[in-house]
């Protein structure tokens, strides 16, 4: 088993006033040569935006992107004619394709959104541009792994065009859970939210991630009330 352990405090981190980012993986002005990506997932990110503020109008192409909003609500419009908002408990998935043009503000003007935007590599390149979002119920994950992207069109999920799959979890203290990886030459990318975990013996706290590879397995024992993203993404 390989495993790589990013610390919160290891993250890159770019304050713009009206936009906090912690960057797990190198990204914009921050860049280190060990934390460029893990497999085919490019860029995690944790976002504070300011109210009212946000991201004008830019492009995309050939890349997968997800996000999930952990505090807040996302206003998001795209040149497919997308106008929506994405609230905690929804997940989003872009397709950028052959390109796209979007833009995210936070839908309320006066206080902050927390959310995560995740970059991935995509399985085939040049596809239609799509997005798609959905609600998952939170009772879904207690004590468990509920998936919430995956690329079989499984019922409940959303698509994603590569093998990888997506699942939030929440364990109470003292709770364990183990997570069987799908495919032989895929990794897990774990990022605790909140509280803290063992990972195969790993311990992990608040806004840590930890990627592990070579293994079929993996083993997660919450310390306290934990809350965590599962990406189980190909290496290669």
């Amino acid at each position: 088993m390989k495993s790589k352990l990013i610390k919160s405090s290891e993250r890159g981190a770019a304050n713009h006033g009206w936009l906090n980012a912690r960057h797990t993986f190198s990204f914009a002005g921050f860049y280190n040569p060990d934390q460029v990506h893990f497999g085919m997932l490019r860029v995690f990110n944790d976002d504070i935006v300011a109210g009212g503020m946000g991201f004008g109008t830019h492009p995309h192409d050939n890349m997968e992107i997800v996000t999930i909003p952990l505090r807040g609500t996302l206003e998001h419009k795209d040149s497919m004619g997308t106008h929506s908002t994405i609230s905690v408990g929804e997940v989003q998935i872009m397709s950028a394709g052959t390109g796209i043009t979007h833009s995210e503000f936070n839908h309320n003007k006066t206080e902050e959104i927390n959310l995560l935007q995740i970059w991935v590599f995509p399985k085939l390149n040049n596809i239609t541009p799509r997005y798609d979002q959905a609600f998952f119920l939170p009772e879904d994950r207690k004590n468990a792994i509920q998936t919430v992207v995956s690329p079989g069109r499984e019922e409940n999920t959303l698509w994603i065009n590569q093998d990888a799959w997506f699942s939030l979890g929440s364990l109470d203290e003292g709770k364990s859970v183990a997570y069987n990886i799908k495919r032989n030459d895929n990794g897990v990318w774990l990022f605790v939210v909140e509280g803290s975990v063992e990972v195969n013996g790993i311990k992990l706290e608040r806004r840590d991630s930890l990627g592990l590879s070579q293994t079929n397995e993996i083993s997660i024992k919450a310390d306290s009330n934990t809350e965590f993203v599962l990406i189980d993404v190909p290496m290669n």
